[in-house]
């Protein structure tokens, strides 16, 4: 069953980036609460698998661009010519 808790002496600024947050995220500001408690105290774990599979959606979604150190330092030393 949920329990409920009181928060006091939050200060001023942690109130209101909580605030600005739950508006952002369209959720009351206690549901906001519970959610970046929940972030941090119950941190989703994910496996190697899902890891790589992330990495190879990210990878598609920049359209073939793709960096190594050859490419990397080419550019650099374009950008100090």
């Amino acid at each position: 069953m949920p329990t409920t808790i009181t928060l006091k002496n939050i200060p001023d600024d942690v109130y209101q980036r909580l605030k600005a947050s739950a508006e952002l995220n369209r959720r009351s500001l206690n549901s906001e609460a519970i959610v970046r408690l929940e972030e941090v105290l119950l941190p989703q774990r994910t496996g190697q698998a899902q890891r790589l599979s992330r990495i190879v959606e990210l990878r598609a979604s920049l359209g073939g661009v793709t960096a190594n150190e050859r490419t990397l330092g080419a550019l650099k030393r374009q950008g100090r010519a």
